[in-house]
Formats: C-alpha cells, sequence, structure tokens
C-alpha cells in the first residue's frame, strides 16, 4: 500500500467529482487536497479543502504539494461568454497549476483539454485549450499527461441544453465511429476519471491521450 498525496483542482465539477470519490476509495492515497472555489461538501478524513480564489492559485504554494496533481478545470462558452475570463480559467489555472508543480517538484501533472486543441487554430476556444497544452508542457515536469475526450457525458447538476442535443446525437453515432474515427467518439466522465488515476500510477506511452486511447485504458483500470 502506497502513501501518496493527490492534489484535485475542479473536485465540484463532473469529471472531477467523480475522480475525488475514487481516489477516497483508492487505498494508495492517504490524503487529497481541493483547491476549490467553492466547497466539495464530501466529508471524508482523507481531506484537506482549501477554498480559494483559482485565478490566483499562485497565492496558495506553500500548501501545494503532493504526488499528483489532477486538472478537472473547464468552464464553457455558454457559461463564461466573456472571452477574456474563459482564456483566465481554461488557460491560466492550469498552466499556474504545472508552474507550481514545477517550483514544488511535484513529479506528475495530469490534465484535461479537449480534442479539436491548437494553439494555431482560428477558433478561439480550441487556440485557448492549445496555448493551455503548448506552455503546460514547457514546464519542467517529469511526467505530464495531458487528457484530450471528445464530448464529455455524464449526470450534470445544471442543464446544458446545447451539451444534450450532442449527447442525444452521439449516441447514435458512437457506433459508427470506428477506425481512425474512433477518437470522435463521446466517453464518460467516469472513464476519464480511471483513466487518469491509473496512467498517474502506471504510467503511459504516450502524453497526449484522446477519447478511444481514455476508453482502452479505462478498460485497463477494470481489470
Amino acid at each position: 500500500m502506497k502513501h501518496k498525496t493527490a492534489i484535485v483542482l475542479g473536485a465540484t465539477g463532473l469529471t472531477g467529482g467523480i475522480l475525488l470519490h475514487k481516489l477516497l476509495k483508492n487505498e494508495d492515497y492517504s490524503k487529497i487536497i481541493l483547491f476549490s472555489r467553492s466547497p466539495s461538501h464530501v466529508l471524508d478524513v482523507k481531506i484537506e479543502e482549501h477554498l480559494v480564489d483559482l485565478l490566483e492559485l499562485e497565492k496558495y504554494a506553500e500548501d501545494f504539494k503532493a504526488d499528483e496533481v489532477f486538472c478537472c478545470i473547464g468552464t464553457t462558452k455558454s457559461k463564461t461568454p466573456d472571452k477574456e475570463k474563459y482564456k483566465a480559467i481554461d488557460y491560466g489555472i492550469p498552466v499556474t497549476a504545472a508552474k507550481l508543480c514545477e517550483a514544488n517538484k511535484i513529479p506528475c501533472f495530469l490534465v484535461v483539454s479537449a480534442m479539436g486543441s491548437d494553439p494555431k487554430s482560428k477558433i478561439f476556444y480550441n487556440k485557448v485549450k492549445g496555448k493551455m497544452e503548448r506552455d503546460v508542457l514547457q514546464c519542467n515536469i517529469r511526467k505530464t499527461y495531458i487528457f484530450k475526450p471528445s464530448l464529455i457525458v455524464g449526470n450534470r447538476n445544471e442543464n446544458r441544453t446545447g451539451e444534450n442535443i450532442a449527447k442525444a446525437v452521439m449516441k447514435v453515432m458512437n457506433p459508427l465511429l470506428k477506425g481512425p474515427l474512433k477518437k470522435y467518439k463521446s466517453v464518460t466522465a467516469e472513464k476519464i476519471a480511471d483513466a487518469m488515476i491509473f496512467v498517474a500510477n502506471d504510467g503511459y506511452h504516450t502524453t497526449r491521450i484522446e477519447s478511444d486511447e481514455i476508453e482502452k485504458i479505462a478498460k485497463l483500470a477494470e481489470e
């Protein structure tokens, strides 16, 4: 049994919330540190919770110490229509977290990005994610893994009309996406969480991990 400490950013979101519960059940982890804007409302002796302004994460460097950092931060165009604020969240928070990993010599950083991310994209949202990936990888961290899912599915506490329509479409399309198109399949938040924990502990042969690879890793985690 290991006695590892993990930091989770985004524990109040869909993927981060599922990840948190899985880490709490995992005997390899003895301490889970949360940095969140709002409380997780999860009570467990393993949890150390810091309610902070995530846009000023660098102020909490003294508490930002762990074996692994799981970053599940992300917003949407509908929730954050202001582009500067969107960038501050989807780019600023993960990059600051990666820099803290470098400064505090945390050896493993795992972050959820998105398919289609490209720092040279003409689409603002894809460009932001792409720049985030680029700058995270410039940090001197021993192991960095970027998870690039297509549509993430799961039970959210909020209603996203556009996303619900996309889910219905993908439910029909998923079985048709084969071969090189597999990476476009939607993937559940639970499988992303399973894959992140597996990769944190067992490593993986590539830094960027897309939906079809997430599915494969999640199956390995079940074995």
